[in-house]
């Protein structure tokens, strides 16, 4: 195979410099003005992004992991509470629940969706919780604590299955948080309301990160906080800014949590333009499903009727995981692994108990996925040479010959 230019894994580049005018000219406003903190950037941000997630409220903060802490402690988990979520997922979601003073507790994913299996979820609250009938709380039978919330996290650009685990949390008594750091935009269809509903918009609160390679994303750190709620989002405003709510003058100790304006202001010369980057990214994901179906080898998204993917990563799995990432960057295509270690299994948690075992799915997973280059300006002759790099590694692994097939898919891009 003719390698040609290298093809990243993610283009940061691209994107600004078609928006650098803009970018620059927000940058000049912010300098010139001198406002830095808070301020008529910020307040602008919160408004048109609260809209675009169909929220009442936004509170922008200074990354995701900030947003899930405040919006956990914002939404009354207190110390000692457990806070049940997934082990297929970054460390933030934990370290979150950790840094609220709660106690993460991990229940599997689905094996097709890889977000958290509602089944599992029910299986949790029925067998390993008891209800306190004097307090009302669901009480964990071994670790002897409340069950108070549970954190979705919308994995990949898509959305938890939310009608079951909310019908379950309203149930068991949870505040749901979602952990919506990869699905800026992503839908949930509810049949319960029967309609679409964005990520954002169906837990007490949730929370996105603008770490610079998300659909949205900052050029440095951000996040923000989504809620219909008013008394979250006015905890989080506190929380935030050093638990104050007029300067100098604190209810409680609060944390140096706030978005800066620069990067509000980034992230509103960005906005206007994200519905189109994720259309980009879903015909990208699309022309890899079309070419990459027919290899029984390789295992592509699934996405339920229920779901309106953002495709933040397209991830595949394949036997030979190690082989095929190696073979990948040696043809110059630049691949990641998210993530190649369950959170139940690593040295952070050991302290939690876990064994290999404990979360098959999750551990399986976490064994095979391989994320191939997903960005908007994703040409589609480069996604082709990938495809072809695909087949070529299964064709030399498995000691066969290249289907003839695939000549015809390639001519239908």
């Amino acid at each position: 195979m003719t390698v040609n230019r290298p093809i990243p894994f993610v283009d940061l580049v691209t994107p600004h410099v078609e928006l650098q005018d803009e970018l620059v000219s927000a940058f000049t406003t912010a300098i010139r003005s001198a406002a830095f903190i808070g301020g008529p950037a910020v307040e602008g941000f919160e408004r048109d992004f609260a809209q675009f997630c169909d929220a009442k409220h936004c509170v922008g903060v200074s990354s995701g992991t900030d947003a899930l802490r405040f919006a956990l402690t914002g939404a009354g988990v207190q110390p000692g509470d457990i806070v049940v979520t997934v082990p297929h997922t970054f460390i933030a979601t934990t370290e979150a629940i950790s840094q609220a003073g709660a106690l993460p507790d991990f229940v599997d994913v689905d094996a097709r969706t890889y977000t958290m299996d509602p089944a599992v979820l029910r299986r949790y609250m029925e067998t390993k919780c008891v209800l306190d009938t004097r307090t009302g709380r669901y009480i964990h039978r071994t670790l002897g604590k409340p069950v108070t919330a549970v954190i979705p996290v919308h994995l990949y650009g898509q959305t938890a299955d939310m009608d079951p685990i909310l019908e379950i949390a309203d149930q068991f008594g949870l505040v749901v948080i979602e952990d919506a750091c990869q699905a800026h935009g992503a839908e949930y269809f509810s049949k319960k309301e029967n309609r679409w509903r964005k990520a954002g918009s169906m837990g007490r609160a949730a929370a996105f990160s603008f770490y610079p390679g998300k659909n949205l994303g900052a050029c440095g750190e951000a996040g923000a906080i989504t809620t219909n709620d008013e008394k979250v989002a006015r905890s989080a405003k506190v929380l935030r800014d050093h638990g104050q709510s007029q300067k100098y003058h604190h209810e409680i100790e609060g944390y140096n949590g706030r978005l800066d304006a620069i990067q509000a202001a980034i992230l509103s010369v960005k906005l206007p333009h994200l519905a189109e980057w994720n259309r980009r990214r879903q015909d990208a994901a699309h022309r890899y499903d079309d070419m990459l179906s027919s290899f029984e080898d390789v295992i592509v998204p699934y996405q339920p009727e229920w779901s309106r993917s953002v495709y933040h990563l397209y991830v595949i799995r394949v036997f030979d995981r190690g082989g095929l990432q190696k073979y990948l960057a040696e043809q110059k295509i630049y691949t990641g692994i998210h993530y190649p270690v369950a959170l139940h299994l690593q040295r952070a948690y050991k302290h939690l108990g876990y064994t290999q075992g404990d979360f098959p799915v999750s551990e399986k997973a976490a064994s095979e996925i391989l994320s191939l280059p997903m960005y908007p300006q994703l040409e589609p002759r480069d996604q082709t040479r990938v495809v072809q790099a695909i087949l070529a590694f299964l064709s030399q692994s498995l000691n066969l010959r290249e289907p003839a097939s695939f000549a015809f898919r390639e001519n239908q891009l």
